[in-house]
C-alpha cells in the first residue's frame, strides 16, 4: 500500500473511532449544563425556602420563549434593565444601595455585595425575594408570578412545569413517545395544513394518524392533563401542556384511560386513552370519519400560541419509539 493511501486509511480510522468519544463528549456537557442548574435551584430553595421546583419552572418556562439559535445558558431567566436597576439608574450600577434607592428588583445572591444581572446566583436570588414578598404557599406564588408576568397562561405553565419536576425529582427530563402504540398498524402523512370544511373553512392543525378502534394512545412527554372532554370538533379529546410550552391535542379518541384526569402529570409512554372516531356533532357522535387519532402541538411563545407542523417530531418519536 502506497504511503498517500496508508494516510487515508488511517484518518478514515481515526474518524471513525473519534465518533463515540464525540458523542459522549457532547452527553457529559449536557449532563454538566443541567447538575449546575440543579445545584443553583438547591442552593437558592435552601436560603429562600422556596422549593427548588418552582426556580426550574420559571427558568425552563423563559428558555423556551428565547430564539433557540441563541446559545444555550445555565439560568435563562431574563430581567429587563429597568426592573432589576430601577427605573432612573441610567448607569446600571450593581451596588445594592443605589439598586434599591431606585427600586430594582435585583438582589446580591453571592455575597459579593454587588447585584450582576448577568449572574447566576444573583438572578435566582432576585426572583426568590420577589416571590418571598408575597408568601411562600402554592397561592401565594401563583400571585407573584401573576404579578410579575401579567399573563395567566404564563402562571399556569409555570405552575405545570413545576409539578413534574416535582414529581420526577429533577429537571433532567428528554425521553419522547409516539402518540400511539407502535406495536398496532398505524399509518400517518403530513396532513398539517390541508383544507377542512366542517364548521366553515378551515385549516387542519395537525397530523392524523390511522389506527382500528381502542389502539392505545399515548403521552408524547412530560406535562399534565390541561383539559378533558367532548370538542364539538375533536369529539373525546385530551390537552396536555408539556414542560417546553408546548400544548399537545389528542382528539377523536374512543374514551380516556380509568384513572386519568386533569392536573395528573404524565409522563412519555403513559396510555391515555385509545383510538376512535368522535366528533363532528354533539356528545357522543362518532362514525363520520375512519377512526384515527388527530395530533396537534401549540407553541406558546410568551406573548400568544400557535399551532405548528407536528410531522417532523412525530417521525423523530417513531424513530425512537421502535
Amino acid at each position: 500500500m502506497y504511503p498517500k493511501q496508508m494516510l487515508t486509511l488511517l484518518g478514515f480510522i481515526l474518524f471513525i473511532t473519534s465518533l463515540p468519544l464525540t458523542v459522549l463528549a457532547e452527553e457529559n456537557k449536557e449532563n454538566d449544563i443541567y447538575e449546575q442548574r440543579m445545584a443553583l435551584f438547591k442552593k437558592t430553595e435552601a436560603i429562600t425556602q422556596i422549593p427548588w421546583y418552582y426556580f426550574a419552572a420559571i427558568d425552563n418556562y423563559e428558555r423556551n420563549i428565547i430564539n433557540s439559535d441563541e446559545p444555550e445558558k445555565v439560568i435563562s431567566i431574563d430581567f429587563t434593565d429597568e426592573i432589576w436597576y430601577g427605573l432612573g439608574n441610567a448607569a446600571k450600577a450593581p451596588e445594592m444601595e443605589i439598586i434599591q434607592s431606585f427600586g430594582g428588583i435585583g438582589k446580591d445572591g453571592n455575597g459579593d455585595g454587588k447585584a450582576q444581572i448577568d449572574n447566576e446566583e444573583d438572578i435566582l436570588y432576585s426572583m426568590g425575594m420577589f416571590i418571598e414578598e408575597y408568601g411562600l404557599n402554592e397561592d401565594d406564588i401563583k400571585i407573584a408570578l401573576w404579578e410579575y408576568y401579567k399573563r395567566d397562561l404564563t402562571v399556569q405553565t409555570i405552575m405545570n412545569t413545576s409539578k413534574v419536576f416535582k414529581e420526577f425529582g429533577h429537571v433532567h427530563l428528554t425521553n419522547r413517545a409516539f402518540p400511539v402504540d407502535t406495536n398496532y398498524n398505524y399509518s400517518f402523512n403530513n396532513t398539517w395544513g390541508d383544507r377542512r370544511g366542517f364548521g366553515g373553512l378551515r385549516i387542519h392543525e395537525g397530523t392524523d394518524i390511522f389506527a382500528s378502534y381502542g389502539v392505545p394512545v399515548q403521552s408524547t412527554t412530560y406535562g399534565v392533563v390541561e383539559m378533558m372532554g367532548w370538542n364539538l370538533y375533536g369529539g373525546w379529546r385530551i390537552g396536555i401542556r408539556d414542560i417546553y410550552n408546548i400544548y399537545h391535542y389528542y382528539a377523536h379518541m374512543n374514551g380516556y384511560s380509568d384513572d386519568l384526569k386533569v392536573g395528573q402529570v404524565v409522563q412519555p409512554g403513559d396510555v391515555i386513552g385509545s383510538v376512535g372516531s368522535t366528533g363532528y356533532g354533539p356528545p357522543g357522535t362518532s362514525g363520520k370519519f375512519p377512526p384515527h387519532l388527530h395530533y396537534g402541538m401549540y407553541k406558546d411563545n410568551g406573548y400568544s400560541e400557535f399551532s405548528f407542523d407536528p410531522y417532523p417530531y412525530l417521525k423523530k418519536w417513531e424513530r425512537m419509539s421502535k
